[in-house]
């Protein structure tokens, strides 16, 4: 933060020596720097890992991703049935005032989608480039990106439970990592934290038969 003597003390010593003077120029200077730390303050506020609330909304809107969402969403809260759609490690918890769909993202996933946003404005549209986009936003899942060579391809979510709303606002188009004329035909999302199903591969993230879980396989919205 600034400080008046950081201003009084580049008066020639001469003219310091002057009670009037020192006190006009003290006056007229402090307003000044009220509003430089008024105005230094804020910048913290903006920061995309701690603001939140109407701060995180200007940066949103900024970047190119509204918090409102165009589609209500539905299926996100947790449920005892613990389905794949809203059990335990899917669904996020439902307060009592909490709608029952969801239009307006909450600041945790509202925050990472923004990251992911910023990102993908710089996406070159490589393969290597959307894991990029994806990595530098979410932890602990990984996507990997199957190449139909037809102009669409599959992601799939791998390494841990992905959320219900995050999962909603990914198959809704919100975030599309594909290049202009290429489409996601669908999107594989774990149903636990251990690798899902392939054919002859075997690494932390796909295995076969006993090892690899089927994956839970949603279609765009």
């Amino acid at each position: 933060m600034n400080d008046i003597n950081t201003y009084l003390e580049l008066i020639p010593a001469a003219n310091q020596e002057q009670p009037d003077f020192m006190a006009t120029v003290n006056g007229l200077c402090s307003v000044s720097v009220q509003i430089q730390n008024v105005l230094a303050s804020l910048i913290p506020l903006f920061d995309v890992d701690v603001a939140v609330g109407a701060q995180l909304d200007v940066i949103g809107e900024l970047v190119g991703f509204p918090r409102s969402l165009q589609i209500a969403v539905s299926g996100i809260y947790f449920s005892w049935d613990d389905t794949s759609a809203d059990g335990w490690d899917f669904g996020i918890w439902q307060d009592p005032t909490s709608p029952g769909t969801l239009t307006v993202l909450p600041d945790d996933v509202y925050r990472n989608f923004i990251k992911a946003k910023i990102a993908a404005n710089h996406w070159d549209g490589t393969t290597d480039g959307a894991y990029e986009v994806w990595d530098s936003s979410f932890t602990g899942v990984t996507i990997l990106i199957q190449d139909g060579l037809d102009m669409s391809y599959k992601i799939a979510f791998v390494g841990a439970i992905v959320d219900s709303l995050t999962a909603a606002v990914m198959t809704a188009g919100y975030l599309p990592l594909k290049p202009e004329g290429v489409m996601i035909s669908e999107y594989l999302f774990p149903v636990n934290t251990g690798p899902i199903f392939a054919f002859d591969i075997e690494n932390q993230f796909l295995d076969g038969w006993d090892i690899g879980s089927w994956p839970n396989v949603q279609l765009p919205t």
